[in-house]
Parts: C-alpha cells; structure tokens; sequence
C-alpha cells in the first residue's frame, strides 16, 4: 500500500486519514516503504527515536487567502509543522482527531458551527487531546468569551508580523512548561492555560485588553461588577467575585474579604487595630480590608513565602 505523506521540514507523517482537500501531499513511488521514509529521516536529524521540538500546528479558517497568511507568517517559525488546513467546522474536528496537533488557529465563524462550538465539539470526543487554540477573527465581540474558555491568544484580522510572533511564542512557552510538567498536550484544567489563567482578556475604554494577571494588585467586588486594579490603571469589568477567584492561582491571590481578592506579591503587612479589626496593606500604601474569617488563612500563606 503507497501512504500520501505530508511533509513539512524533513518531517514525514501518515496522511492517509485526513481529509483529502486539505492536506499537501508528496506522492511517493508505490515501492516506496515506510521504512525507507524512516531511514531518511533519520539521516536527516540524526537519532530517529530522538523527537525534535516540532509543534504540530492546523489552520482552521473558510477564507483561502487567511490560510495563506498564517503559512506566510509560520514560515519564520522553524519548528511549527502545518499538519493540516480545514474550512469547515467538519474538517477542523477531523483534522484535530486524526493529527493531535499542538496548536489549532481557529477562525471563530466557521461553516458548520462557530469556533467555540468547534472547541465545545472537541472537548467531549474521546480520547482527544485538546489543542493550545489561538483564536484568529475580524471581531472583538468574542474575546471575553474566549477568555472564559482559556484561549491562548485572540488575534485581530488583519493582524500585524509582530503581534503574530508574540502569540506563537506564548504558545511554545505553554507547550514546554507542559512539557516539563509531563502534562502534554491533554484535556483538563481549563485547556489552554492549566489550572489558573496567566492573564485576563477583557474590554475596557473601547479596548481589548491583555493583562497578565501578575499586574494585578487587588480587586474588589462593586455590586455586579468587580473592579480590577493595577499598579497604574483600574477596570470595571461585569463579573462576580466567585467567578473571577476560580480562576486565579490561589498561591498568588488571596481572597481576604468576600468583597476582595490581594495579589500575595504585593501585600506588605497585616496590620490589627485596637478594636481587632485587620487591614492588608499593599506595597503602594493602599490598604484593603479584611474579614476575622480570612485572618488566620493569610498568616499561614505569608508564613510561607
């Protein structure tokens, strides 16, 4: 049997399982065996056992000339593999169940079905690991939303060379990290970003913003709306303190009141009043503050940093 191989930087895969349209093929000779591709291969990187780096990469987007983008843009970027390309929210599910691809640039309207019920479609078939999805659209509507589902990143068409790179390294920081971890590629944790987000995707003035959540100094519940300041700047975003705490990493963020969470890294002090009362006091002087119930948690934390 003659396998169609898709080849991308002298490395071969078994394409005979991906949907036709979309995969660019090599025809091989019909006595070309799979151990021949293998052995040159292995002349080619040296131990064939040994797995090289490459981030198994598929581009979901119904517009051809948005596809060719991203392969002008990903041909800077020496160790992404194009497993695939797909136009339909049909193929980019084949594509993903038949390649585990490391990387997935999603358009968000796709034929078919959007791009979250895409991410939605994928998380409950079995025994697929899910992708780092990098959201790519001509919209900003959906950032919050794919805020929610822990996307990678979310570009805005037409997006510049720069702002592309910055998103692909984040990806290959993520995968190493999980990498280091043992964690793969795997379901779980919320998706893309483990456990806990490592930054928070929001509107705010007319923006969108993208603001590691490291930057975050506290944040304090205002009726529906929670406010999230910075060491410069505040936000006012429509979301509940329950919500918000869920998603940061409580080794950093420390719930003190029931309306109001402390960034660890920037709290000074804990200071008690005559009347027993306790205020956190951050390193800016700002003091924020905080419930008997919450006390002895924040004592053990501090004990430990």
């Amino acid at each position: 049997m003659a396998y169609r191989l898709l080849k991308s930087r002298n490395v071969w895969r078994d394409a005979s399982s991906l949907p036709r349209a979309h995969v660019a093929v090599n025809p091989l000779p019909i006595d070309r065996t799979r151990a021949e591709v293998q052995k040159q291969t292995a002349q080619t990187t040296g131990n064939p056992t040994e797995k090289s780096k490459v981030i198994r990469t598929i581009l979901a987007d119904d517009e051809v000339l948005a596809r060719h983008k991203l392969r002008e843009l990903l041909r800077d970027e020496p160790e992404v593999e194009i497993a695939g390309e797909a136009s339909t929210a049909a193929e980019t599910i084949d594509l993903v169940r038949a390649t585990a691809p490391d990387l997935l640039f999603l358009d968000i309207r796709m034929p078919g079905m959007d791009g979250f019920d895409i991410v939605g479609k994928l998380a409950g078939c079995e025994g697929v690991s899910m992708p780092r999805i990098i959201f790519t659209t001509a919209y900003d509507g959906y950032a919050l939303r794919a805020f929610d589902i822990h996307a990678l990143d979310y570009l805005l068409k037409p997006f510049a060379a720069q702002r592309f790179r910055a998103a692909v390294q984040r990806a290959r920081e993520q995968l190493e990290l999980a990498g280091r971890n043992g964690n793969g590629n795997g379901k779980g944790h919320g998706w893309n970003e483990g456990p806990h987000s490592t930054r928070m995707v929001f509107k705010s003035r007319g923006r969108i913003l993208f603001l590691p959540v490291s930057e975050i100094r506290w944040i304090g519940a205002e009726e529906n709306y929670i406010r999230i300041s910075t060491g410069t700047e505040t936000h006012l975003l429509r979301e509940t303190m329950a919500r918000i705490e869920e998603r940061l990493d409580p080794g950093m963020f420390l719930r003190v009141h029931r309306s109001a969470i402390v960034n660890l890294q920037y709290v000074k002090e804990v200071r008690t009043s005559p009347q027993g009362e306790f205020t956190v006091v951050l390193v800016n002087g700002q003091k924020v503050s905080m419930s008997r119930s919450y006390h002895a948690r924040i004592g053990e934390l501090m004990a430990h940093r």
